[in-house]
């Protein structure tokens, strides 16, 4: 069971869709990746009893992609999940700090702290993306959903800002109605290899103590648009069936 399929035009002056490969020195790819597509469409519209997820169809690029080296400064520890930070609220356990600066020998580790990284990211990026609800039940009324996410998006309104890869990097966007006149993918053909689908199981719902699933597909871009295959199609390999180089 699907909805209508829907168009977002999205823009940014930085993305960064990282290579997994390459997630310490952060590499992107040259194109939105399906899951990062998928986040932009559900800080717009997402709940998860609602029972459905954004299907991204197909993706055409506007603008070249172009690269730039960035250097930023980071924090070695992870954020803490939820969990942890209700036990610290309910006072079970001591709250730690994230330790921003100091060395080994003021914090007793190297693991702590903060470290420079290298990232090679992607600068003017311009994005048309196009999705469809896939719902996992069958009796909804997908017409609400529609109208709710054509409400919502022909507004600009959204439940947090979208993003492009990282948090510092915004993403601005403006719902393309079907018949208005739309600029022309840029003239550009490449072959991408495997490309990261998307980092949870959609066939189910998922919450935030969901275990990683890691899904890839063999990415083309021709005509300046990348197809998307739906995440249940067989070309799409989960983690099981991941090839290994």
């Amino acid at each position: 069971m699907r909805g209508k399929t829907h168009c977002l035009e999205v823009w940014g002056d930085f993305a960064c869709f990282t290579r997994p490969e390459m997630k310490v020195e952060r590499f992107s790819y040259p194109v939105i990746t399906p899951s990062a597509a998928r986040g932009i469409f559900d800080a717009i519209y997402w709940k998860r009893s609602y029972g459905f997820y954004w299907q991204i169809e197909r993706v055409e690029i506007l603008l070249p992609p172009r690269y730039i080296a960035l250097r930023r400064n980071e924090v070695k520890d992870k954020v803490p999940s939820e969990r942890t930070i209700l036990a610290w609220k309910n006072g079970t356990t001591e709250i730690e700090p994230l330790w921003a600066d100091g060395g080994k020998d003021f914090l007793g580790t190297d693991q702590k702290g903060r470290t420079q990284r290298q990232t090679m990211a992607l600068k003017d990026v311009r994005y048309r993306l196009y999705a469809h609800l896939a719902f996992r039940g069958i009796d909804q009324n997908t017409k609400t959903f529609d109208a709710q996410f054509e409400r919502l998006s022909s507004h600009g309104k959204c439940f947090y800002q979208p993003y492009f890869g990282c948090r510092e990097f915004p993403a601005y966007f403006e719902l393309v109605d079907s018949d208005s006149k739309r600029q022309p993918p840029i003239n550009l053909d490449l072959d991408l290899g495997w490309m990261l689908y998307d980092v949870f199981d959609l066939s189910r719902t998922n919450d935030e103590n969901a275990s990683p699933r890691i899904s890839v597909f063999h990415a083309r871009i021709s005509n300046g648009e990348m197809k998307v295959p739906e995440y249940n199609d067989t070309i799409v390999k989960k983690v099981e069936e991941v090839p290994h180089a």
